[in-house]
């Protein structure tokens, strides 16, 4: 059974830290992306990183230097971490992976292309 299972979650203040956790399994591990969404109050879900098997990583126009992600191959898992949080990073997280097999090339951050999904992690930010 493919799982991704979010946790790292909550409620901070701003200027906070984060780092979200993507624990995968029921799949081969090295040949997916793992791609970080989030879906804010009233908006639609947006891209936000997303890192190749080889550690190749990818970024929406709009995100910030103040997240960073990560991979463990061996532990299958990924990691998102967020510096300097705002009330405006209030949203559900999720992690998802698409097969990509290619090296040193951005897996990209189309929402249709990722097949599995976590159920979502809430970060909630106040000023």
């Amino acid at each position: 059974e493919v799982q991704l299972v979010e946790s790292g979650g909550g409620s901070v203040q701003q200027g906070g830290s984060l780092t979200l956790s993507c624990a995968a399994s029921g799949f081969t591990f090295e040949d997916y992306a793992i791609g970080w969404f989030r879906q804010a109050p009233g908006k639609e879900r947006e891209g936000v990183l997303t890192i190749s098997s080889d550690g190749t990583t990818g970024s929406a126009d709009s995100v910030e230097d103040r997240f960073t992600i990560s991979r463990d191959n061996a532990g299958n898992t990924v990691y998102l971490h967020i510096n300097s949080l705002k009330p405006w990073d209030t949203a559900v997280y999720y992690c998802a992976a698409r097969w990509f097999l290619l090296k040193g090339v951005d897996a990209g951050l189309r929402a249709w292309e990722y097949e599995f999904w976590g159920q979502g992690t809430q970060v909630t930010v106040s000023s």
